[in-house]
C-alpha cells in the first residue's frame, strides 16, 4: 500500500425489471459491494458516474447514492450509447476514489447478470 492517490473503481449490477425500486436496490448493492471489498468510505468518494441501458428509465442510480448518505459527492447520471447485443437491464458506476491501495489491489465489482461483462473478476 502506498501514499492515498486518486483511483478508480468500476462496477455494474443488472436488474429484472425497470422499477424504482428495483433500480434503487440494485444500485445501493453495487456501491455497498464496491466500498466493502475495497476498504472505503463514502468520505473517499471523490465523484461517481452512473450508466443506465436505454431500457432502465424509471429512476437515477444516483438517488440510491444518495439514500447511502453520499450527500457531498458529485454524482452524473447518463445512457449508455444503444449498442446491438448489448448487455439488457445493466446499471454501470465509475467511482473516483482517494485510496491508499495500488490500481492492481482495486477491486472492481460485477453483481448478477453483469458478471459476464468481466468473468475474469469473478469472486
Amino acid at each position: 500500500m502506498g501514499d492515498r492517490a486518486a483511483r478508480a473503481i468500476r462496477g455494474a449490477t443488472t436488474v429484472d425489471s425497470d422499477t424504482p425500486d428495483e433500480i434503487r436496490h440494485a444500485t445501493r448493492e453495487l456501491l455497498e459491494t464496491i466500498v466493502a471489498r475495497n476498504g472505503i468510505t463514502s468520505a473517499d468518494v471523490v465523484s461517481a458516474i452512473f450508466t443506465v441501458t436505454h431500457d432502465l428509465t424509471s429512476e437515477f442510480p444516483a438517488h440510491a447514492a444518495r439514500e447511502l448518505g453520499w450527500l457531498d459527492v458529485p454524482l452524473l447520471c447518463t445512457l449508455e450509447i444503444p449498442v446491438p447485443g448489448s448487455l439488457p437491464k445493466c446499471i454501470r458506476v465509475l467511482l473516483h476514489v482517494q485510496s491508499p491501495a495500488t490500481r492492481a489491489e482495486i477491486r472492481h465489482v460485477y453483481l448478477h447478470a453483469a458478471r459476464t461483462l468481466r468473468p475474469d473478476l469473478a469472486p
